[in-house]
């Protein structure tokens, strides 16, 4: 998801401490009055922290209870994906709750997928579809007028909360010089399966519903799946439009860090479909005459696997694919194998593969540290002796997917 972890220093800071403190005796409490107590205090140390653009505290005091303090990893990573993606606030008397919101794309191409600006037709087109079948019939909407790549969100959680912010003040109608803005010169990463997303803000009076499905719980036309279904209907020609020569299946609009989750989830079987495919059309790579490497990454436990495919005959990695885990996948202890990774993404994999048409998959024992090449920053991927090497495709071969024409 689109957040990068700062690194710690090696002194803890004071809020990192009271941050693990805190997490942990909310974890332990035993009644929601005490729970309301220590989240008042959680809130109180994190809206401070976020508001000075200080998230090394808040990510210190999540790593040192990763793997140690599940429980109250759990509580602590919450509330700052909570604070950083909603907020109350108050205006002319009245008290407003404002959300951050995705509509994810899962996309895949043999060309270049496009991260663009979205034409104003468009984004008015989109506008009137989001309220049409998704957000509840009093939701004021601001949208960010891009189609965005992960490489063009915030990264941090005080970044995600000043585009919260931002766009809650151009939904309620705000005149302000402090809008969303889109470096242009930003790299996105060329990948032949990704994410795309359609962002924006959600404002509702405090305790209005939000979306269709809490407006009309007991209507079957507005649960979940009816509003995607009509989102997807109405919304799939104009996003075809900004998604020439790609195909792609469209997520259901929804909190901000959740809808980044799902999108992930869902572009890694996409990967693997996309980079076969390429591999086979534009590079002359058959399925069965290629070796897939799959090894387990992290520092303490997996968090990701990478396979790295060779040709049968060598052992020169020509391309690599990123599978990372999510949420319960390495949190529930009964779904653990092989040095604590979840048996079922592994098996996900190499089924995948085989159906795909691969013969020769080899998986890496142990866990492999998530290097990263110093010059251009790509993933490094396994080759077949325990290396991780930089994916480079014969020279006769463009490298480059190619913009769509």
């Amino acid at each position: 998801m689109p957040r990068t972890r700062t690194t710690s220093a090696s002194r803890p800071h004071r809020d990192t401490e009271r941050l693990v403190q805190l997490a942990q005796a909310l974890h332990a409490s035993t009644s929601r009055v005490e729970d309301r107590f220590w989240e008042r205090q959680i809130e109180t140390t994190l809206e401070k922290l976020f508001k000075a653009g200080q998230d090394a505290p808040v990510e210190g005091a999540l790593d040192q209870l990763l793997g140690v303090e599940g429980g109250a990893y759990d509580v602590l990573i919450e509330m700052c994906e909570t604070l950083s993606e909603s907020f109350v606030f108050e205006k002319d008397g009245q008290r407003y709750e404002a959300l951050l919101i995705v509509a994810p794309l899962a996309v895949w191409t043999r060309y270049q997928i496009p991260a663009n600006k979205i034409r104003p037709e468009a984004l008015d087109a989109l506008r009137a579809q989001l309220h049409g079948h998704v957000l509840a019939q009093d939701a004021q909407l601001a949208l960010v007028p891009t189609l965005l790549s992960v490489d063009q969100m915030p990264r941090t959680f005080s970044a995600t909360l000043q585009w919260l912010q931002r766009l809650t003040m151009q939904a309620i109608g705000k005149n302000t010089t402090q809008k969303v803005t889109i470096a242009q010169d930003t790299e996105i990463a060329g990948m032949l399966a990704d994410s795309r997303y359609l962002a924006g803000v959600v404002v509702v009076p405090e305790g209005a519903p939000m979306f269709r499905w809490q407006e009309a719980p007991d209507d079957p036309q507005a649960t979940r799946l009816a509003c995607l279904t009509g989102w997807t209907a109405q919304a799939e020609p104009t996003l075809a439009s900004l998604l020439p020569g790609c195909g792609f299946d469209i997520l259901l609009p929804d909190a901000w860090y959740v809808g980044n989750r799902e999108a992930d989830r869902r572009v890694r079987p996409l990967s693997l479909r996309a980079a076969l495919g390429w591999l086979e059309t534009a590079a002359g790579f058959q399925p069965d005459g290629l070796r897939a490497v799959i090894a387990g990454c992290g520092e303490h436990q997996i968090d990701e696997y990478r396979i790295g495919f060779t040709a049968r005959n060598s052992n020169d990695v020509i391309y690599g694919c990123v599978w990372p885990l999510f949420g319960r996948e390495d949190a529930e202890p009964e779904l653990l194998g092989e040095e604590g990774a979840p048996t079922g993404a592994l098996e996900e994999i190499v089924g995948l593969l085989k159906a795909l048409g691969m013969t020769d998959i080899r998986r890496l024992p142990g866990i492999l540290p998530m290097e990263f090449c110093e010059d251009c920053g790509a993933p490094l991927f396994p080759d077949p002796v325990g290396n991780m090497e930089h994916a480079e495709l014969p020279e006769d071969v463009d490298t480059t997917p190619k913009h769509f024409h």
